[in-house]
């Protein structure tokens, strides 16, 4: 087991040396972070033993369990709403990706419902397992709280993070890119699966990509996204997206619309066009907000990850789209940092522009961006880096409460907060 985790170690620095040289756009010195963690299985469990439990939603009322286990084993999940009863089992499918030398365990998808909203289901996923998991399924209506945190990793930053997130209360986790780091090497996926567990086994994880989930190898493995789509699997079918890469869905009054920053992008691309679609369908009547998660900031004034495509020119593209759409937050990651933006369009304050806020602080490995420019633009209104995560609690139709809390020596310290109006109340910005 120790020479398997110094090969980790050695592997995982060449791939970072590797990552960087294709993935870095403006690159900067980092301050150093918090020790690496590597998640084993438990030894007790044998192979048929499922791991790397977490639930997303389908629809309005059906959940997605995935999990994997090592050895082919029945993607069956049962449920019901007490404890070692289960009243419904439903089948799903099971899957496997090779990346290089590495072949992923069985990964199992199984999608239940009709389910009863803001209700607690107990449930078993394989047949032949007794490990019992609960998840609540989120509101029908307000209120409801999301969590926000972007770049995770998993580091000892990470793991404050995960257990004030599941202090939280929280109906569904949103995540704008970066999960595990794994930059090429693959167990450290299932290391992250099994960190997170505890808290995506019970509650909605809804996550889009960043540029540490592209892993493309030059010439050996030339595909981008393999694993992240294989393990993350997001319905981006019932958002009419062809994409796992980009798609959205309505939850409580809340039209949720999440893209991809490292896939095409420009007015010609499957991607701008479903935005457009997707934008055109939103009923305010029924969602009366709207929140945006992305990857690559489109306004940001740390000095890190400055000028680089992913967020210059996806802006060009499609900044237009969301402020005609009255869009009233976009969330970002990427710069490891948080900062919070009056409500903005065309670098300039708009009363009817979306509020940006970046929050790629969950815990990665990297290190915290420290340096931001002088003096501080006029629009940018809070900007600290630490790490943490935030929450959006949406009390009605037309207000919600954002606050950021920093992992203050391992304490949660609520350190920026707002109250927002939503902008479909708003008479001077009506579509």
């Amino acid at each position: 087991m120790a020479r398997q985790r110094q090969l980790l170690v050695v592997v995982s620095t060449f791939a970072l040396i590797v990552g960087g040289l294709f993935s870095c756009g403006v690159c900067y010195t980092r301050p150093p972070p918090r020790e690496n963690i590597y998640v084993q299985q438990i030894e007790k469990d044998d192979d048929s033993t499922p791991q790397q439990v977490h639930t997303s939603v389908v629809g309005e009322n059906k959940m997605r369990i995935t999990w994997i286990t090592k050895n082919l084993a029945p993607a069956i999940v049962s449920y019901g709403t007490s404890s070692g009863q289960y009243t419904t089992s439903v089948n799903g499918v099971t899957s496997t990706y090779r990346y290089l030398t590495y072949k992923s365990g069985h990964i199992h998808d199984v999608v239940i419902g009709p389910l009863t909203p803001n209700t607690v289901y107990y449930y078993r996923c394989s047949s032949n397992s007794a490990r019992e998991y609960s998840f609540k399924t989120p509101p029908a209506q307000f209120p409801i709280k999301f969590v926000v945190t972007g770049d995770l990793g998993q580091t000892g930053w990470t793991k404050t993070t995960l257990e004030h997130i599941s202090k939280s209360e929280y109906d569904m986790l949103l995540l704008p890119g970066d999960l595990s780091y794994a930059d090429l090497i693959q167990p450290l996926w299932d290391s992250f699966g099994r960190l997170v567990e505890p808290v995506a086994s019970q509650r909605p994880w809804m996550v889009t990509q960043g540029n540490h989930e592209v892993e493309k190898f030059p010439v050996l493995h030339t595909t981008p996204f393999t694993a992240y789509n294989a393990r993350w699997h997001m319905p981006f079918e019932e958002s009419g997206s062809y994409s796992n890469l980009y798609y959205s869905f309505n939850v409580a009054g809340v039209h949720v619309i999440m893209l991809g920053s490292y896939t095409d992008f420009d007015s010609n691309s499957p991607q701008y066009k479903w935005l457009q679609a997707d934008l055109g369908k939103i009923d305010r009547s029924k969602t009366p907000w709207v929140v945006v998660l992305i990857h690559a900031p489109w306004y940001n004034s740390n000095t890190a990850h400055q000028g680089e495509s992913e967020s210059v020119d996806m802006k060009k593209s499609m900044e237009g789209l969301l402020y005609q759409a009255r869009v009233d937050v976009v969330f970002a990651g990427h710069v490891h940092a948080y900062e919070r933006f009056t409500r903005v369009y065309q670098d300039k304050a708009d009363n009817c522009g979306p509020v940006y806020i970046t929050i790629g602080d969950g815990g990665n490995r990297e290190g915290l961006a420290r340096e931001y420019i002088d003096p501080k633009p006029e629009i940018s209104i809070f900007r600290e880096p630490s790490f943490g995560h935030g929450q959006l609690e949406v009390v009605n139709a037309t207000h919600a409460q954002w606050t950021w809390h920093r992992n203050d020596n391992d304490e949660q310290v609520p350190s920026d907060s707002i109250w927002l109006t939503s902008l479909s109340s708003s008479p001077a910005c009506k579509i």
